[in-house]
């Protein structure tokens, strides 16, 4: 835990937990199959360079982004790997995406002539990955018209543009039952076919998130696209557990004891059933805790678990620790990770918010300082 006093709310990083959770996924998919992390949204939240520092200990191959300012923002961190952009993008923003080296995905013939024009105007070769929509629906050239954009996706090189990949993304992954899985990879397999001939050299065929990697190693193709799991999230359920690597921290500012029917909170929405212990903790939703913990979320305080009381606040939340004998002014709270033997996980935090643990890490916010925890030191 953090020993500066003066640090009311704090979000703890092990980043020796985060490579071995990378390693896992790379020992379920095999040596020849390529590692590319998935870093966007500022590495789930948690800062993407102390990430990339930390994931180039497993020689990857390359980084998954979602947008052209986040692959620049790599590039001027000095990350020379190839970096893909796995989101549509505006038209505007291929000109940038060229002069950075960025890898686009694209989705149609009229992207490809797009990020043509724009490599002319940089006066570079821009390479792209095509995507193959399988049945996600958000993104992708439909697998079953793939033979008639052939000759349009594929200009071989000539034109400034050059086809250096061919993914889908699994919708169901995180489901137990595999069969959605497997008609989307027989889909994607057919979509490969009436492309063919493909590509030679470093031409990348990937299609594996965090749970696809997991569930069924097999579909890793020539690369796979990890992101939950390294950062500590269960990826689906009857997959392997990884290991913590996120702790959000906040400091007791405030205790008081109320007597019967006091209220607290915007709305009064909870009243005291008997004297209570309230304890004021320095965080709120305006940090990233959602507010839908009103009333029902909990945290640790000196490893024992105090409920929300009354409404969250935008800086502010408020706790009873009427059990929690010797809590004090000053004590940590501990809102998702572990305190005294006992631990709040990500998954308690997404149910209580009706939500998933996706939303939780990436909603925490940049007011929140991040502090790497090196291997020995928590």
């Amino acid at each position: 835990m953090s020993t500066e006093g003066g640090v009311r709310a704090w979000v703890e990083v092990r980043g020796a937990a985060l490579r071995r959770n990378a390693r896992r996924i790379q020992e379920a998919v095999g040596p020849d199959v390529a590692l590319i992390p998935v870093v966007k949204a500022d590495a789930y939240g948690l800062g993407a360079d102390r990430a990339v520092a930390v994931l180039e200990d497993l020689d990857p191959g390359g980084y998954a982004v979602a947008t052209v300012q986040e692959g620049g923002d790599l590039r001027a961190r000095g990350v020379t790997r190839p970096v893909f952009v796995l989101a549509p993008v505006p038209a505007g923003a291929m000109e940038r995406a060229v002069r950075e080296g960025l890898t686009l995905s694209l989705s149609d013939s009229e992207g490809v002539e797009a990020l043509r024009a724009a490599a002319f105007r940089a006066g570079r070769t821009a390479s792209y990955h095509l995507e193959i929509d399988t049945g996600m629906g958000r993104a992708g050239l439909d697998w079953r018209r793939v033979d008639r954009w052939k000759r349009e996706v594929d200009p071989g090189g000539d034109g400034g543009v050059r086809w250096a990949g061919c993914f889908t993304h699994f919708h169901s992954a995180d489901d137990p039952d595999s069969a959605s899985m497997t008609l989307q990879w027989e889909r994607f397999q057919d979509a490969l076919r009436s492309l063919a001939p493909l590509p030679t050299g470093d031409f990348r065929i990937h299609a594996c998130n965090s749970p696809a990697a997991l569930r069924i190693p097999g579909y890793g193709a020539d690369a796979v696209r990890p992101g939950i799991f390294l950062y500590g999230g269960r990826p689906g359920q009857g997959l392997p557990l990884p290991e913590p690597v996120v702790a959000l921290r906040a400091r007791i500012t405030l205790i008081r004891d109320r007597p019967p029917g006091s209220t607290v909170g915007y709305g009064a929405t909870y009243r005291a059933r008997g004297w209570e212990r309230w304890a004021t903790i320095s965080a709120g939703y305006g940090d990233g805790i959602p507010r839908a913990l009103s009333n029902r979320g909990e945290v640790l305080v000196r490893g024992r678990r105090a409920p929300v009381v009354g409404r969250i606040s935008m800086d502010m939340t408020v706790v009873d620790i009427t059990h929690v004998p010797g809590a004090a002014v000053g004590d940590v709270a501990t809102f998702i990770g572990m305190d005294e033997g006992s631990a709040i996980t990500l998954e308690e935090v997404a149910e209580w918010a009706d939500t998933i643990n996706y939303e939780v890490l990436t909603g925490l916010s940049a007011r929140l300082p991040r502090i790497w925890i090196e291997e020995g030191t928590g």
